[in-house]
């Protein structure tokens, strides 16, 4: 990154709040992080400081649902945070032959189970409230949907101001994207948490030939225990923002969605990083004791930045591919034509 601070960044890093933890101020850093990789060129409403500070809030909406009581929107969005890749392999599949289709990955999925029955214990009731351990999770699903989403906005957007809308249709179409830019930085941040990725998210699980620590605060610790502790911000690791770029998305019939395979890849490299951030803790390297480990908090920022790297990366593609809704340009062109027949 250069070596001054543009102006938005400045904002962010100096008018923002202290931000300590990877829980809500963790994923504000990641939606953070994201906007300061995004190129010139990008619609500049985004970086307005109201725009700038919604995106910021917003990253923590998905853990704010979580907090409902109601058991319809705690299964659908809890699945959402996570995807155990050991669960695929128990089921007898592969993150390479997975549909990027939520549901018939769900039938993908159910039909392994019932395969291989051995491979699943019994589900304890007790720890099963929202009715949701019969599946691994579905986090690239997810993220990949809300991507979706961000481009339909930006399809909108474009179409409104291409072809006649109004101030306040274009308004309300930027703040669509806001909106959608916003929640979809959480998943992303999930995504880099390799806790979020495996079986052993509180604590190691089962088998324990390596002495990991199986205590169920393990993952609140690394969400925002250890953050908090040695005092981790935004200032600390915004410099060193990565550049968004163009992501792959090319759709073939009957193959993969390629945008979907990159997130899929991106989670089994996450995966892989969940047995090193065990030897951390079991190394002290994450215990809190001040100062800091120096490894312990390199692991810690790196997620974060690789976090933003994506997700900026996810809001550039969806604005360099969105195209004009044709549905909406037919219907504004003939609202045009309607008025000037007057």
């Amino acid at each position: 990154m250069m070596s001054r601070l543009p102006l938005l960044l400045c904002a962010l890093v100096y008018a923002a709040p202290a931000l300590r933890a990877w829980d809500y101020d963790g994923h504000r850093i990641v939606n953070q992080l994201a906007l300061v990789g995004l190129p010139p060129a990008f619609p500049t409403f985004v970086r307005t400081p109201a725009a700038a500070e919604r995106i910021a809030f917003l990253a923590g909406e998905p853990d704010r649902w979580r907090n409902a009581t109601e058991l319809p929107l705690r299964q659908a969005n809890g699945l959402d945070h996570y995807l155990d890749l050991e669960q695929l392999e128990a089921a007898g599949l592969a993150p390479g032959t997975l549909s990027a289709l939520r549901y018939e990955f769900a039938t993908q999925f159910a039909a392994g189970r019932a395969k291989h029955p051995e491979n699943f214990p019994a589900i304890d009731p007790a720890k099963n409230s929202d009715q949701s351990r019969e599946w691994p999770g579905f986090l690239p699903w997810a993220i990949t949907e809300h991507y979706e989403k961000l481009k339909s906005a930006f399809s909108s957007l474009r179409t409104f101001q291409e072809s006649g809308g109004t101030p306040e249709e274009i308004a309300n179409a930027q703040a669509d994207v806001i909106y959608a830019m916003g929640v979809m930085g959480h998943y992303v941040g999930d995504s880099t948490q390799p806790l979020h990725t495996t079986i052993h998210n509180n604590g190691w699980v089962g088998a324990n030939p390596k002495g990991y620590t199986t205590w169920e605060g393990f993952h609140a610790w690394i969400d925002g225990g250890f953050n908090a502790k040695i005092g981790l911000t935004l200032a600390d690791v915004a410099t060193r923002a990565r550049a968004a770029k163009v992501l792959a998305t090319a759709t073939a019939a009957g193959a993969r969605d390629t945008l979907f395979g990159e997130i899929m890849d991106h989670l089994v490299a996450e995966n892989a990083r969940v047995e090193p951030l065990y030897e951390l803790d079991k190394a002290k390297k994450l215990s809190g004791t001040l100062p800091a480990s120096e490894e312990g908090r390199a692991f810690i920022e790196e997620q974060l930045l690789r976090g933003g790297e994506l997700l900026s990366s996810l809001w550039l593609t969806a604005w360099r591919t969105a195209q004009p809704d044709p549905y909406l340009r037919g219907q504004l062109i003939k609202r045009q034509v309607q008025a000037a027949a007057k």
